[in-house]
């Protein structure tokens, strides 16, 4: 008697055929299946041009009544604005785009908020968007299907906008041509952001702001400002940090910062990793202003934040770290603090603009680690004379805010505990600096080519310290670059400074370090090679006697 053949014991349930179906599709999944509404069901033509807001938003206030999903099926489904009530998923199928319309009646105008806040609408506003929601719970968005904006410039609705939310989820979905920050969320918590596409993004691509609690990881990010950008600004009314980040496997592409933290910094940031990342310009076309800019300009704190395993190619500056006073939703500006940054595995090529750390007088930024970096420049900023770089407190913070820096390589300023370790620089051969009218807006030329705008220039320095207290440097290997008419470090009234120099090829007929300042002291260089014969030059009278020692 076979299996199918046995008799069934009185007690034994009878299973419809259906419910055995569901049973074992669960298990496939790991999870019961969610049943499902079809946008279709409520009168959806997915055709691209009737408008299917009204049916779309039927379907999901019914979905979201029963604890059921909205499921797009292939089509394309012109909509506006679309609420997003707790304990929604929708779920965009293959072949399945929803489009955003493209006349601003489809979408509410500009909130007003019932507090002062300095932020600009675009932070600060949320319900012009095509998918919205507000004090919601258990909110999903899924792909593989698109959300498509039909806009050709920034100036319109955010694709995804989410305000004090809990428990998101946005997966495997592609975003085409968003003209707002592409996904925007603000006091969220418990927030899951995993496998999405943005492309052609006319302005930020996912911004976490005052959130909590965030996962971004294995996604695609290509926007004209920047990539992935914490904010923590005052647009819910209170000072509120942005914390628990984790950033991984992602690829970013911008013409501004692949990662930034900032602009807005009034509630600070706390504990934040960012790990195994690629960030390039912008289609590999135009540069990024920088791949990684730690920013808080408005009193917030900046605190606990580790950087690892980065690859950059095209962006300007590698690294931007800074603590200004800009004051924004202060009644009185007062800074904020910045520390404990660790950076490490960093490799970047095609630079050219010097990497940087500064403080405001005061204020310094404190206890950084930069480690395991290889950085190539191709060019360097427009050089200006080190004495004049201005201090800009209350600046909007960039890469670019300088101008041309005292350095091609590091310029550090204002900074207190500084530990650099195993870091390699290499100037390209054949490239020459960048003249100011090309500096903001240039396409790269191709391997060893002389760009036709390009001027002779001697980069300067590779490395300028000024006001830095407990510098650590060990294992600094640098190429100075031609015609080396430059010591490699400049020394500007530091303190407590030990230099560990690996070999410096070629050797360089300048000296490795020049030194100013009268509060100087307890400068140690050890390990200088042979080939360099004067280690340190005193450029300037006032520096006290004693003040630079070398060792073996």
């Amino acid at each position: 008697m076979s299996r199918l053949d046995r008799p069934r014991r009185p007690d034994a349930p009878i299973l419809d055929p259906l419910v055995v179906g569901l049973m074992l599709l669960a298990v496939t999944l790991g999870s019961p299946a969610l049943a499902q509404v079809s946008a279709r069901d409520t009168g959806a033509r997915g055709d691209g041009a009737t408008d299917d807001t009204r049916a779309i938003q039927q379907a999901i206030d019914l979905a979201a009544n029963k604890g059921h999903a909205v499921i797009f099926p292939p089509g394309t489904y012109l909509c506006g604005h679309l609420e997003l009530p707790s304990g929604i998923t929708l779920r965009l199928e293959p072949g399945a785009v929803l489009k955003g319309a493209r006349k601003r009646s489809a979408y509410p105008p500009r909130e007003e908020l019932p507090f002062p806040n300095d932020a600009d609408h675009e932070t600060a506003c949320f319900k012009p968007s095509l998918l919205f929601a507000e004090n919601a719970e258990r909110v999903s968005i899924e792909g593989p299907g698109t959300i498509l904006m039909d806009f050709e410039k920034r100036g319109g609705p955010k694709p995804v906008a989410l305000r004090r939310c809990r428990d998101v989820r946005i997966r495997d979905l592609t975003i085409l041509n968003a003209p707002n920050y592409a996904i925007s969320l603000l006091g969220c918590e418990e927030v899951d952001i995993s496998g999405v596409t943005i492309l052609n993004a006319f302005a930020d691509g996912i911004d976490p702001d005052a959130c909590r609690n965030v996962r971004i990881s294995n996604c695609r990010v290509e926007s004209v400002d920047d990539a992935i950008v914490p904010k923590s600004s005052f647009s819910l009314g209170e000072a509120r940090p942005a914390e628990n980040i984790v950033v991984t496997g992602c690829i970013l592409s911008t013409v501004c910062n692949g990662f930034k933290l900032g602009t807005e910094s009034r509630g600070g940031f706390r504990n934040i990793t960012v790990s195994n990342c690629v960030i390039t310009g912008f289609k590999d076309r135009r540069p990024a202003i920088s791949g990684i800019s730690l920013e808080t300009v408005d009193g917030g704190m900046l605190q606990g934040i580790n950087i690892s395993n980065v690859s950059m190619v095209n962006a300007r500056a590698p690294i931007f770290i800074r603590l200004g006073n800009r004051g924004r939703d202060m009644a009185e500006p007062v800074p904020g603090v910045l520390k404990d940054v660790v950076i490490s595995g960093v490799t970047a090529r095609n630079a050219s603009l010097a990497a940087s750390i500064t403080g405001i007088p005061g204020h310094p930024a404190r206890d950084i680690t930069l480690r395991d970096l290889y950085f190539e420049f191709s060019g360097a900023n427009p050089f200006q004379p080190w004495e004049a770089v201005p201090e800009k407190e209350d600046a909007y913070p960039e890469a670019l805010m300088f101008g041309g820096l005292p350095a091609y390589a590091l310029y550090c300023r204002h900074v207190e505990g500084l530990t650099l370790e195993n870091i390699t620089v290499r100037w390209r051969e054949g490239f020459w600096r960048l003249t100011t009218d090309v500096y903001r807006d240039i396409s790269w030329p191709e391997e060893g080519a002389l760009p036709s705008h390009a001027q002779p220039a001697d980069p300067g320095t590779a490395c300028h310290f000024e006001s830095v207290a407990g510098l650590v440097c060990r294992n600094l290997r640098i190429s100075p670059a031609p015609p080396a008419s430059e010591p490699v470090t400049r020394c500007v009234n530091v303190r407590s400074a030990r230099f560990d120099v690996a070999p410096l090829p070629p050797a360089s007929p300048m000296p490795f370090m020049a030194v100013s300042g009268a509060d100087c002291a307890d400068i140690l260089l050890r390990g200088i090679p042979e080939s360099v014969t004067n280690p340190f030059w005193i450029a300037d009278p006032v520096v006290p006697a004693g003040a630079v020692r070398t060792s073996p």
